[in-house]
């Protein structure tokens, strides 16, 4: 289902939101806040409280951008592969399968840089001598190049994943998701501080602040917010590709996209930057990759095809964006309890113990290697409901059930988790 709420702006004029789907109260005003200064603003149906700006919030500006909005982890998104093996037409692939999870934990790296076996990735890549670099100020760019490079084709830990799934059609497919690592939060930390009048790499607050374009420090947040787009997609697509090389498969077909970014678009004839937190773009025909949760199923979305129509109207509203994934409805300590971070001694027990987590994974059949309880499926919504709510702006191409699921663990530190 969906919903419309009114909100306050500038001028008192009043403007409606798009709501897929239902939200806590904080959630909502969470939206209100934000759109009292955008010029227009809508809510997918994952979406739940963010930093100033809900997950799952869209948000048009006039030739501004938000560093909240984009958010800490810039580009964070999924990429999925269609390969060319069947799961049961491939010989000798299921009893492969639990060899192959750990061959994916062995080779990937998880976490902060890359410490597992796979050191190839493209650290040579073009967007390493972009002029893009010289907007970061001088002092602190040979050692964010250096953690960039370090950090290229780490997955993080968190809620990012490598997953190998089969499709209605016995198909195998690879996906992943994760975004810019440290040079994206390091970018959003810097141009915050700066935006409050603090010195680059000085902690502040987490308030929305808006950076008109056409101003030097705008027009440098923008081309660094791309050139973290251009990394995520590099690492993504190394990730990607290298367990589509561990199955022996090739690349037949690649759907990828961010959820964590900021474009330049056209809505009704006018042009606007379109902020998308925790939400995949689906214009009509585009195609997105959308994760359940560990013990769920995932699937390949594309935006519905239908002018003229009730359909097309709601895609307008919803600024042609869908979820990014399911939805969480439970914290990570809710999930998982509090724990002393020195000693690991348990303070206060969650709602979700391991127990849980494994019945529910192993009814599902899927092979796990990492996770911990916070990443359970008992946080999320379920993702057919969340699709529902979208009021079918989105039409599902593929659904792709888990057979491998790779995580980092769960007592593994990584400050760059969304």
């Amino acid at each position: 289902m969906s919903s419309e709420s009114e909100s306050t702006q500038a001028g008192d004029r009043r403007k409606p939101i798009k709501i897929f789907g239902e939200h806590e109260p904080n959630t909502i005003a969470q939206l209100e806040d934000v759109a009292s200064r955008a010029e227009r603003a809508a809510l997918m149906a994952d979406g739940h409280q963010g930093y100033v700006m809900p997950i799952g919030g869209v948000a048009a500006y006039s030739n501004r951008v938000s560093v909240v909005g984009v958010g800490f982890d810039i580009a964070c998104g999924n990429a999925a592969i269609r390969t060319d093996l069947t799961l049961h037409g491939t010989p000798g692939l299921i009893e492969r399968l639990p060899g192959i999870a750990d061959e994916i934990q062995d080779v990937v790296s998880f976490g902060m840089g890359r410490k597992n076996r796979a050191d190839d990735a493209p650290v040579d890549h073009p967007l390493f001598a972009s002029a893009s670099w010289d907007a970061l100020p001088s002092h602190a760019r040979d050692g964010l190049r250096r953690k960039a490079r370090a950090q290229l084709g780490t997955v993080g830990s968190g809620n990012h994943y490598v997953d190998v799934f089969v499709d209605e059609s016995d198909a195998i497919w690879v996906g992943v998701h994760f975004g810019s690592r440290g040079f994206g939060h390091t970018v959003a930390s810097g141009f915050l501080a700066i935006s409050q009048g603090e010195k680059w790499g000085r902690r502040v607050p987490e308030r929305e602040v808006l950076l008109p374009l056409e101003m030097p420090t705008g027009h440098d947040y923008w081309a660094l917010m791309n050139l973290a787009g251009e990394y995520a997609y590099a690492g993504r697509e190394w990730v990607a590709r290298k367990v589509v090389s561990l199955l022996g498969a090739r690349e037949l077909e690649l759907v990828h996209n961010h959820h964590n970014f900021a474009w330049r678009e056209e809505h009704d004839g006018e042009s606007v930057i379109v902020v998308r937190k925790g939400a995949t773009p689906a214009f009509p025909g585009q195609k997105g990759f959308v994760g359940g949760s560990m013990g769920d199923d995932a699937v390949i979305v594309q935006g519905t095809t239908a002018p003229g129509t009730p359909t097309e109207t709601l895609q307008r509203e919803a600024m042609f964006s869908t979820v990014h994934g399911a939805g969480r409805v439970m914290s990570r300590t809710q999930a998982a309890g509090k724990r002393n971070w020195r000693t690991g001694k348990v303070l206060k027990p969650g709602a979700v113990s391991p127990g849980m987590m494994e019945a529910w994974v192993r009814e599902k059949g899927v092979i796990l290697r990492g996770g911990g309880l916070d990443e359970s499926p008992h946080v999320y919504r379920r993702l057919p409901e969340v699709l529902a709510a979208q009021q079918g702006t989105v039409e599902v191409l593929h659904t792709l059930r888990p057979l491998i699921v790779v995580m980092a663990g769960a007592d593994l530190f990584d400050p760059y988790k969304d």
